[in-house]
This record gives C-alpha cells, sequence and structure tokens, in this order.
C-alpha cells in the first residue's frame, strides 16, 4: 500500500514575498524527501516602521540592566511616585484575593468601582456620569487613552497634539490610522496652549477630529486654569466636529493656591464632545496594579468597551477592588500630605537647577511631578547625547526633551526620595561643571 513519508525536516511552501506556490504531497512506497525552504521571514506590519518607541521605556530599561549588572544608578526617568499605597488598598486587594473575587468581571468594571468613580467625579469635580453606561475602566489609563482615540478617529483623521506631549500620543495617533499634528507651545507662556494658536491650528486642519489635552502635563508639569480651558472652549465651539480627549490622570497634583484642576467636561457645552480619561496610578501610587478609567458620554463609552472587549476584556478584579476602597475609603488629608510633600520636591529641584549655569525653567511648573528645564546650552541642544553621557558618567538617567517634541531639554521627574533628589541634582551640577 502506497504511503506518505515525511522525513524529520521541516515541509514548508516555498515562497517569496510575493508569491506562495501550493504543496500537494506526493506518494511513494519506500522513499522519503525533503523540500527545502528558501530564508524568509514572515514580514512585520508595515505600521510598525511608523513607531517609535518609548524613550522612558528605553532609558528606564537601560538603567534596569546597569542595576542587574551590579551598577548604583540613580534615575529620575519614570513617572512614579516613591510612596506605598494606602495600607486600606493594599488590605482590600487582600480581602479580595482571599474572598474569592478573582473571576472575571464586567468588561466596564464592575458595578461597585463606577458607581465610586461615578461619585468621586460628581462630588470633586461636578461632572455627573451614569456609572452604568458612561464609565469604562481599563488596565491603565494608557490603554484608556488609546482605546479613546480609537472610537473618535480612524485613517485619513487628524490629531492635534500639542507639544511638549507625552511620547505616546502621537504614536497612538499613528496606531489609529490618523495622523498627529503638533501644535507648538511657548515656554515663557509655560508651555501652556495659546487659544489663538489653536484656532489657526484647527482653522489649517480641516481634518481635525481630535484635540488632546493633558492637564496637568506631562512632561512640563504645566496647569491649565479654569480661565485659559474656558478660552480653548470658546475657540473649539467653532469647531464642533472635534472630540477632546482630556487625560487628566495627574489632577490630584496640583500645587497652585487653590489646588484645583478643572476638569474640561464640566465646562459649557464641552461634555457631550470629552472624553475624560483618569486613573490610580500618580493619586494613589498603584502604578503596579494596571487600573485607570474613562469617562464619556454613551455613545463613545459604548464604542470603547466594544473595542476593549476585543482586545483585553476586564482589568484586574484585585485592581478592582482596591479601587473601590482607594476611592471610597482612603482619608482626603493623605492625598493633601502627598501634595505638600510633592510640592517640596518640586521647589528644591527648582532651587538647585536656578544655580547652575546654562539651565533654566522660564514657568515653574504647578502640577504632576516633572520639571522640563532647557540645556540647549549645552552639547549644541543636543539633549539625547547629553543624558546619555551623563547616564554613562554620573549614573544618572534623566529623559530627552526630544522624544517630548521639546528638543534641547530634560525632562526630571521628582517623585522620589529627597535623598535620592540630592543626590541628583549633585551629580547633575557636577557633570554640568567638567563640561
Amino acid at each position: 500500500m502506497a504511503r506518505t513519508v515525511f522525513t524529520t525536516s521541516t515541509i514548508l511552501i516555498g515562497m517569496s514575498l510575493s508569491s506562495c506556490v501550493a504543496f500537494s504531497p506526493a506518494t511513494t512506497t519506500s522513499s522519503s524527501f525533503s523540500f527545502a525552504l528558501n530564508a524568509v521571514e514572515p514580514p512585520l506590519n508595515p505600521l510598525l516602521s511608523q513607531i517609535k518607541p518609548s524613550k522612558t521605556v528605553e532609558v528606564f530599561s537601560l538603567v534596569k540592566q546597569m542595576e542587574a549588572e551590579g551598577e548604583t544608578v540613580t534615575s529620575l526617568c519614570v513617572g512614579e511616585p516613591d510612596f506605598a499605597p494606602p495600607q486600606c488598598v493594599l488590605d482590600a486587594a487582600t480581602a479580595a484575593m482571599i474572598g474569592g473575587q478573582t473571576r472575571y468581571t464586567a468588561v466596564t468594571g464592575t458595578a461597585d468601582l463606577r458607581k465610586a468613580i461615578a461619585a468621586d467625579l460628581k462630588s470633586r469635580k461636578g461632572v455627573e456620569y451614569n456609572p452604568v453606561s458612561e464609565i469604562v475602566v481599563g488596565n491603565g489609563a494608557k490603554q484608556c487613552v488609546y482605546q479613546g482615540l480609537l472610537a473618535a478617529c480612524g485613517a485619513g483623521d487628524e490629531v492635534i497634539v500639542p507639544a511638549p506631549y507625552w511620547p505616546s500620543y502621537p504614536e497612538m495617533a499613528l496606531l489609529v490610522g490618523a495622523s498627529p499634528v503638533i501644535l507648538e507651545t511657548s515656554v515663557d507662556d509655560g508651555y501652556l496652549i495659546n487659544p489663538d494658536a489653536l484656532d489657526k491650528c484647527l482653522e489649517e486642519h480641516p481634518k481635525a477630529k481630535v484635540l488632546m489635552l493633558c492637564n496637568p502635563s506631562n512632561p512640563t508639569g504645566g496647569v491649565h486654569s479654569t480661565e485659559l480651558l474656558t478660552q480653548i472652549a470658546k475657540v473649539l465651539e467653532k469647531y464642533p466636529n472635534v472630540v477632546i480627549l482630556a487625560d487628566e490622570i495627574y489632577e490630584r497634583l496640583v500645587y497652585t493656591e487653590d489646588g484645583q484642576c478643572t476638569s474640561f467636561a464640566s465646562l459649557p457645552g464641552m461634555f457631550e464632545r470629552t472624553i475624560t480619561i483618569n486613573g490610580f496610578s500618580k493619586s494613589h501610587a498603584m502604578t503596579g496594579f494596571r487600573l485607570g478609567y474613562l469617562a464619556a458620554p454613551e455613545r463613545f463609552a459604548k464604542a470603547t468597551s466594544v473595542l476593549q472587549g476585543q482586545i483585553t476584556s476586564c482589568a484586574s478584579s484585585v485592581s478592582q477592588a482596591a479601587g473601590v476602597s482607594a476611592l471610597n475609603e482612603v482619608d482626603e488629608s493623605w492625598l493633601e500630605n502627598n501634595v505638600v510633600i510633592m510640592k517640596e520636591k518640586r521647589d528644591y529641584v527648582l532651587q538647585e537647577l536656578a544655580k547652575m549655569d546654562g539651565v533654566s525653567v522660564s514657568v515653574p511648573p504647578n502640577g504632576a511631578f516633572y520639571v522640563l528645564p532647557d540645556v540647549s546650552k549645552y552639547y549644541n541642544g543636543d539633549d539625547t547625547q547629553l543624558c546619555l553621557d551623563l547616564l554613562k558618567e554620573k549614573k544618572l538617567a534623566l529623559v530627552p526633551g526630544e522624544s517630548f517634541g521639546a528638543p534641547g531639554t530634560v525632562r526630571i521627574s521628582y517623585a522620589t526620595s529627597m535623598e535620592e533628589l540630592q543626590t541628583a541634582m549633585t551629580k547633575l551640577r557636577e557633570f554640568l561643571e567638567s563640561l
């Protein structure tokens, strides 16, 4: 009886990048055979050629590699609070695991967490959302930003990204098929959006579908006042097809006299066109819990929930239980005390930078935990090389401003201990003085 015999060699279809030849096995009574393979790797998605890796992630990975090799590195590159989450949050996570809350939840999140989020936004921000249909809990705020963009725009559209920007914004725009349009801001304005410049930009880009609004800002720490936000909203009234993606993840870290950060969705006429992003990483030091949320009118929330259902499904059930505790059990004084501590660190960094020749901060940042000083007098403005040499010679890790759309600057995260900041500022001063 005839039989088909294959050797242990892999039998593959002869192929090239543009053709594929079908294979039909022959029959034989005794001999074995194999087929040669043209050594061609399957191509990757062409979209990847447009996407830049995150400089923050690259620097952080290099730091971890150096530390694994036994080197001691002072790192101010990652936006992560140095304090632990509140004890009640940790206890809630433990109780959830022991109590059996370890299974899938609804894609949009548990009812308890969505209710807590809606109640918090209503009481603190003056914005009312239906917890059933207008809140979507995700695996971190970054996922919520991406899904918000994916729901609001697509191929052929444009996304207005004010610079300096969080590096993921323009890359996410490319991932959804849209084109990022960079809106330059001025250092003399504290890198805040100029309403007239925004108006001009929108007029010149009729395909714009989304405005990215990070307030407070990463990487500048700038905070748009209620007055300025109102002026921006007035401009947007002329462009009703533009959706505002308001990334407000740092809104609990504001150092102005009133300590307030107005929610863009609370402004007249802006609720129906605003997708608000927030979470627990910065306010409650819950970065590893990967828990964020999106709050938006039902049509946007429903669209993002459909997307999330096909991408990751629900956020961690344990993290969600911790999130409920963060909103319902953490005393306001805990959050207020963290703001006081962060402000002290900010003031210290600004004080030390002011002593360094060739380093300037035109407008002190009033939020988040970043400073973006101008260091363009060194290295002919090559901030990337400056950071590489600084890491090599002084074991101090900062992130080049070029990756934020701000060449000639470096981003300093002061979300670390005061001792680490003192070491970092000494290293930076000594390095610059040696040039």
